[in-house]
């Protein structure tokens, strides 16, 4: 079985790919201090309760914490007898190269999600993934990844609010009743929703008028179904792109090796 890795700046997600299915998803809050063995006690626990055999034999990981690396492919090594293939590596080939400037290396998570949104959508489409950061992956018709836009992400810009005022709270992301705040909080969420339905409209409108061409805009990410609430900023909402992005990837490498 196949072991994915997504690992963000703020949460690592683990998923088992089976050959027909993910068995499982697990995540847990990104910390380069962990250990291997710290990683492997943790995921063996949550296999057991689940039900799920430790049948892994394959590792892929795409990371944008560097000092994680290190202590994932320890792991891949040390319980799973296996060498993993690490995405943005020169080893880890892609369906489609990115089309970028040259010397730009972009970030495997956003690599990843172009394999996964061609696969799933064809071409021409625009990923929204609402992480640590807010990113636009813009997806051309033959799967390439060819640039995007990267903008603050929601929780990041609520925790830069709170530490450069000092009166204000720090508040959870919801959607507001309504657009004009009568309390402190309820200012805030309106700002924080509104504001970023306005970014993502306004973004992807650009981009498809640049773009010149009809575009999907698909949206991933933990907080990406609040900001679907209601509104019609994109097409779809798909939880698992990243990961389905990994898995058609190690595949489209285990076939390269087989040839």
């Amino acid at each position: 079985m196949l072991l994915a890795i997504d690992c963000g700046n703020t949460n690592i997600v683990f998923s088992v790919w089976n050959g027909t299915e993910f068995l499982c998803t697990f995540r847990a809050s990104t910390d380069h201090r962990r250990t291997a063995d710290q990683y492997y006690v943790w995921l063996a626990t949550l296999l057991q309760h689940h039900g799920v055999p430790m049948d892994i034999n394959a590792v892929i990981i795409s990371s944008t914490v560097p000092r994680v690396v290190f202590n994932l492919r320890v792991l891949a090594d040390r319980y799973f007898n296996c060498r993993p293939l690490v995405v943005g590596k020169p080893e880890c080939l892609l369906p489609v190269a990115p089309r970028v400037d040259e010397g730009t290396r972009p970030g495997p998570d956003r690599l990843a999600n172009a394999v996964g949104a061609f696969d799933r959508y064809g071409g021409d489409v625009v990923v929204v993934d609402f992480g640590t950061a807010t990113n636009f992956d813009v997806v051309a018709e033959d799967g390439a990844y060819v640039g995007g836009v990267i903008a603050p992400g929601v929780n990041l810009s609520l925790e830069a609010l709170h530490q450069g005022a000092a009166a204000l709270p720090h508040v959870d992301v919801t959607r507001p009743e309504r657009v004009i705040g009568t309390n402190t909080v309820a200012c805030i969420q309106s700002g924080v929703f509104w504001g970023y339905v306005g970014l993502v409209r306004g973004i992807c409108e650009r981009i498809k008028e640049e773009y010149g061409r009809p575009m999907k805009i698909i949206s991933t990410g933990g907080l990406a179904p609040l900001f679907a609430q209601g509104d019609t900023l994109f097409d779809t909402f798909d939880e698992f792109l990243t990961l389905h992005g990994l898995r058609i990837i190690f595949e489209f490498n285990k076939a390269q090796d087989n040839v």
